[in-house]
């Protein structure tokens, strides 16, 4: 699918109201396996990304780096640096092109350069692992989704302040890959499916 600049405003938008309608409990996750802020950090950070999309970007590279400096400099925590260079990475892809799935797997691509994650490891990296295939192949569902952030409840946590916690780390779903879902969630969404 080809992004529009409309199109990424109209996600970002819907993903800014997912995460507001969800940082409570997007925190609750992170309480027992984290520092418990993750919601409230993403919320302040869409809230931000949307204040700065309000005027419109003169084209989607411009978009994505206006995204990107807007988590990087509000979302503490790992987050703020794992989205920002997820949206850095596309807008350095986006001046090449506008199919969605080679963004998302550039993205993908920084996130576990930044973050040294592997699939498995119970971090973002295993929802984007799983979902951004399904993008390029144009086969992302809703069920595909959550099955993809419900598989990271089994999981032990092998990175990020939930590796501390090892095996009691299984049982919870990480709350970055559910913040994940809610951001591929919101490109179903904006592609009015």
């Amino acid at each position: 699918m080809e992004l529009t600049v409309d199109e990424l405003v109209v996600w970002m938008n819907k993903f800014a109201d997912k995460v507001s309608e969800n940082k409570q409990y997007l925190s609750d996750l992170d309480t027992p396996i984290g520092d418990g802020d993750h919601g409230f950090n993403m919320d302040r950070g869409m809230t931000a990304v949307k204040e700065k999309l309000a005027d419109k970007p003169a084209d989607l590279p411009t978009g994505f780096r206006t995204i990107a400096m807007a988590l990087i400099s509000t979302v503490g925590g790992a987050s703020g640096p794992l989205y920002g260079t997820a949206f850095l990475e596309m807008f350095k892809k986006s001046s090449s092109t506008n199919d969605v799935g080679e963004l998302l797997e550039a993205a993908l691509a920084g996130i576990e350069k930044r973050g040294g994650a592997k699939p498995g490891d119970k971090t973002m990296v295993d929802v984007w692992n799983a979902l951004v295939p399904e993008v390029k192949n144009g086969t992302l569902t809703r069920d595909k989704i959550q099955e993809a952030v419900e598989a990271t409840k089994d999981m032990v946590a092998k990175k990020g302040r939930a590796s501390y916690l090892g095996e009691r780390s299984v049982g919870h779903i990480d709350p970055g890959s559910q913040s994940s879902g809610y951001l591929f969630e919101t490109l179903l969404d904006a592609e009015g499916k």
